[in-house]
């Protein structure tokens, strides 16, 4: 399925959830996370702060932020820089995301995984960014886990991948975990 029309019905889909159904699968999807052993080994995460349509992640990374080092990404140009997660230095950045403040940029070799948003995923672990490549691009510089967190309704099952797209190693929706065939 070609990527335009996938993100217009995922976006149509979300429109439809309210807060109760939001925070009830970020919950089922990070308790599923906790418990796989990739999650246990890292030390060092990197995941996004989510906009209102996204699974919400402030509450899994506020449960694990004394246990664990989280970075946020901040747009730089067409590239991503990974920064140090400080609520205290946060701000609004590109397309009105909050973003970590500061020069202490982390090298994406120190990351042990990354929790990648996505419009949709398939079972091949192919995603649907919003379309800029801002992940691609981070994606390829990375040997890190790559974990794709999703609704269950953003699991389709084909995606029309390009050459440039990177694919992710599981995916956890709040019905279960998927690896890649």
């Amino acid at each position: 399925m070609d990527k335009q029309t996938i993100r217009h019905r995922i976006k149509t889909h979300k429109s439809l959830l309210d807060e109760n159904e939001k925070k009830n699968a970020a919950q089922a999807v990070f308790e599923t996370l906790e418990n796989t052993a990739a999650f246990v080994m890292a030390n060092h995460i990197l995941v996004y702060h989510s906009l209102p349509d996204e699974l919400p992640t402030i509450a899994f990374i506020d449960k694990w932020s004394s246990l664990k080092t989280f970075y946020l990404p901040r747009v730089n140009g067409i590239d991503l820089d990974i920064l140090p997660y400080d609520r205290s230095r946060l701000s609004l950045g590109a397309f009105h995301i909050e973003e970590p403040q500061g020069d202490d940029i982390c090298d994406i070799e120190n990351i042990d995984m990354i929790v990648v948003p996505g419009v949709a995923y398939d079972r091949h672990g192919n995603r649907v960014g919003r379309g800029k490549g801002y992940y691609d691009r981070l994606l390829a510089r990375s040997k890190a886990i790559k974990v794709g967190v999703a609704y269950d309704f953003q699991l389709v099952d084909d995606i029309d991948a390009e050459p440039h797209d990177i694919k992710v190693d599981f995916i956890i929706t709040d019905k279960g975990m998927y690896r890649p065939v």
